[in-house]
């Protein structure tokens, strides 16, 4: 039956390496027709004149299909709103020409320094090929030609007799992933805009309204000083290299440390498309009162403990000492066996992620710095945890919850209780708190020995118990990265190398690699190395799962697995590649805002132009702990 499985799951996999390789093929092309091109474009721009390209080489570029081939020319500039124009006439002469003079007949055309190339940066988008489709078979999360994919595909859609497109890389400018977001940007642009508000009800009308629908695809190039571009999905393409993710990963550190603030908070949130700070998951809340969020918080100060371990510059451990300090002054305490405990209490709530995080921030800067002046709030901390553990070994997720018990400590809980405020989450970040402190704490012999007596009841339970109790939280992809950096921690002490704590660690990292796209099992040259649930899904180009990836490599080391090990650093190399398109460079921030404050940023998504501290944190501690394995570095 096994057997059976694993060859119906081989042959649904399929083989996209001709038409990759196609695309590969373009992109190293010689492009410098293309750059002379935008040349003449920006200098028609600037004097009203003509461009000709009749003695320009762009066969194999530009093969222009009339009445397919629409191009579209666009310009950014920073603190300006983009503008654009697209046509299709007779030939690709004429309709250049005609997005030229559409352009400049714009009421913001004179914002845009046309004659600066640093400033005024130029897109050339056109179509490539279009595929007809019924709207109700476009699909998602199959590799066919009715499928929409975020920055690949684009919409044409014909409707009495006019044609409104969405460009593929309308999803980058646009910041949008979803195909109801393409269809409403194109439905603004019609009369149907006016019948409803309501996004569902544009499609649904357009779906009953005589029309003709095609998914098609691009190519895009854009101006970067003197030089241009050839974009993907929007994007610039990377290629992975031990240099390229360190220099990621400090410019990452780099821009949470600007943009700290004096209290030591850091920036939390940060939309680069439209250069403010709402959160999308909180997006009522006051400009004087954005949400914050103490565990993410903790995750910034390791980002930059990280950074201190990389390069001993001590901009970055002051950095995470203010951040340690604005944490401690959350701190409330509570009595444990007789001695003071400490939580950390924020948003009405006190988290067992967030005394769990403060604590691995506060021992990972002890073990870099050896200051011990927190030694008193990681005691209070770590009592406070071992708190939590409860008889069965379960690690309880909450001590206030405002929906809970009038907001009072949980000390007695129903089972009910236990489970409707179970985190699947907050015991790894926990128990990798705790391993910190049995590893390196020694100046309270009888806590460290609590630490290792409930240590050991709760990794056992969590590993044992857990899949059988909470069986309805676990997915196809694993995601506890925390516990599996936590399990190499404990792993450090020879007593806590057991095998079902080992099993968990290189299972869930199987798991991972075998849901990791390859070079050329998806139709897109950028999915290699991006993970999923369900071979088909949009890729998920993740440094949260990548940091237990590659917390599997380390404890496959300690373990002396060298060749599991060896297996393991090849997946992170390619899950690191999948998550270069997450930095924002002067190369690709062109369609932000701000992009000066843009550059340096990670974000979440392919396309999607959010910051937030943690989609750095992620990515940026990932890639540090992979640098260190490629260099041999060693860093607690």
């Amino acid at each position: 039956m096994l057997e059976c499985v694993l060859f119906y799951l081989w042959w649904c996999i399929m083989d996209f390496s001709v038409q990759n390789n196609k695309e590969r093929k373009f992109f190293k092309k010689d492009f410098s027709s293309v750059k002379e091109l935008l040349n003449r474009v920006r200098v028609a721009l600037l004097t009203g004149g003509k461009v000709s390209i009749k003695d320009l080489e762009l066969d194999g570029i530009i093969d222009f299909i009339k009445g397919q081939t629409f191009i579209y020319i666009s310009l950014f500039q920073e603190f300006n709103s983009p503008i654009r124009w697209g046509s299709c006439r007779a030939n690709l002469e004429d309709t250049i020409n005609r997005d030229i003079e559409k352009l400049r007949g714009y009421k913001t055309f004179s914002n845009f320094d046309i004659k600066n190339s640093e400033k005024c940066r130029i897109m050339l988008e056109y179509v490539t090929e279009q595929t007809p489709v019924d709207i109700g078979k476009i699909v998602k999360d199959k590799f066919t030609d009715s499928r929409f994919e975020p920055g690949i595909t684009g919409i044409k859609v014909v409707l009495q007799n006019n044609a409104y497109l969405y460009m593929p890389t309308d999803a980058w400018v646009f910041s949008q992933m979803t195909l109801s977001l393409a269809f409403n940007t194109i439905l603004r642009k019609t009369y149907i805009k006016d019948m409803t508000n309501r996004i569902s009800e544009r499609i649904a009308i357009l779906r009953k309204t005589p029309h003709e629908c095609y998914l098609i695809k691009s190519h895009t190039f854009v101006t970067y000083h003197d030089e241009v571009l050839p974009l993907y999905r929007g994007n610039v393409l990377y290629e992975y290299s031990p240099e390229e993710i360190k220099n990621q990963a400090l410019a990452g550190a780099d821009w949470t440390l600007k943009y700290q603030k004096e209290n030591g908070q850091f920036l939390y949130y940060y939309d680069a498309k439209e250069d403010n700070y709402v959160d999308h998951e909180h997006p009522e809340r006051p400009a004087d009162n954005l949400y914050y969020n103490d565990l993410r918080h903790c995750g910034g100060i390791v980002t930059l403990i990280r950074a201190y371990q990389l390069t001993g510059d001590k901009k970055y451990i002051e950095g995470a000492k203010k951040g340690l300090d604005f944490s401690v002054t959350l701190t409330k305490e509570h009595d444990y066996n007789g001695k003071t405990a400490g939580y950390i209490f924020y948003n009405k709530k006190a988290k067992l992620g967030g005394t769990g995080m403060i604590l691995v921030a506060m021992m990972k800067y002890r073990n870099e710095t050896n200051d011990k002046s927190y030694d008193e709030y990681i005691k209070m901390y770590t009592r406070h945890l071992l708190s939590r553990i409860y008889k069965t070994g379960e690690i309880l997720g909450y001590y206030i919850h405002p929906k809970f018990q009038n907001g009072q400590p949980l000390v007695d809980m129903t089972d009910e209780e236990r489970r409707d405020t179970f985190s699947f989450y907050y015991p790894g970040e926990a128990l990798l708190g705790l391993g910190l402190v049995a590893n390196y704490f020694k100046e309270d012999e009888e806590l460290t020995e609590d630490v290792l007596e409930k240590g050991r009841l709760a990794l056992d339970w969590i590993v044992d118990e857990r899949p059988k109790i909470y069986a309805d939280l676990f997915t196809a992809l694993p995601s506890d990265a925390w516990l599996m950096q936590a399990i190499e921690e404990w792993a450090t002490n020879p007593d806590f190398r057991k095998e079902n704590y080992i099993n968990f660690v290189l299972g869930d990292a199987q798991t991972m690699m075998e849901h990791t796209y390859t070079k050329d099992d998806s139709p897109y040259i950028d999915y290699e190395g991006g993970y999923y649930y369900n071979y088909g899904d949009h890729f998920y180009p993740d440094g949260s799962r990548s940091e237990g990836l590659v917390g599997a490599y380390y404890l496959a080391k300690k373990l002396g697995m060298d060749e599991k090990a060896q297996t393991i650093l090849e997946y992170c190399r390619k899950t690191a590649q999948s998550q270069l398109l997450l930095f924002n460079s002067d190369k690709n921030n062109y369609a932000h805002k701000n992009p000066e404050k843009s550059k340096g940023g990670i974000r979440f998504k392919a396309t999607r132009q959010w910051i937030r501290v943690d989609s750095i944190q992620h990515v940026a501690c990932f890639y540090f702990r992979l640098y260190f394995a490629e260099k041999g570095i060693s860093a607690k």
